[in-house]
């Protein structure tokens, strides 16, 4: 009789779906998590948010900040050789912060670079990834040039 009633009870409990609702981008997960992909090709193509990033992550992101590091060191020796940043915005906030912009640059880009980075498993964030990583290449290696030749 004992037996019964458990079973009876078992049938009454709701079980609650973990998999109901998409796991967060931030939660007690992102540092203690052990997701590193998906298993399911749906998955996979749908994209979403892992726990551990890859090394290959790891050495695009770093790579970006030094790249933004160089980019901002080379546009003050370009400056002090008597040249112009042409871009907008970086020119409007070297008027407000002075040789300081590099600090609002650097974090700009840093905060950029982390949410890419927690969205990096889905499918539209790999291009801009390495797009990112592209177009600093490029801006640093035209700066070199100029630095070099003027």
């Amino acid at each position: 009789m004992r037996q019964k009633i458990a079973l009876g009870e078992m049938d009454r409990r709701i079980f609650k779906d973990r998999r109901k609702q998409p796991t967060p981008g931030l939660s007690r997960y992102t540092f203690f998590g052990q997701r590193k992909g998906f298993h399911r090709a749906v998955d996979q193509r749908q994209g979403g948010y892992v726990d551990r990033y890859s090394a290959r992550l790891l050495f695009v992101v770093t790579l970006i900040l030094g790249l933004n590091i160089l980019d901002a060191l080379f546009t003050m020796m370009i400056i002090d050789l008597g040249g112009v940043e042409v871009n907008p915005v970086v020119l409007s906030v070297m008027h407000l912060y002075g040789d300081q912009f590099w600090i609002w640059k650097f974090g700009v880009v840093s905060f950029s670079l982390v949410l890419l980075c927690l969205h990096s498993r889905f499918r539209r964030v790999k291009p801009l990834v390495a797009g990112a990583c592209l177009f600093y290449l490029v801006v640093v290696f035209y700066q070199i040039v100029l630095v070099i030749y003027q």
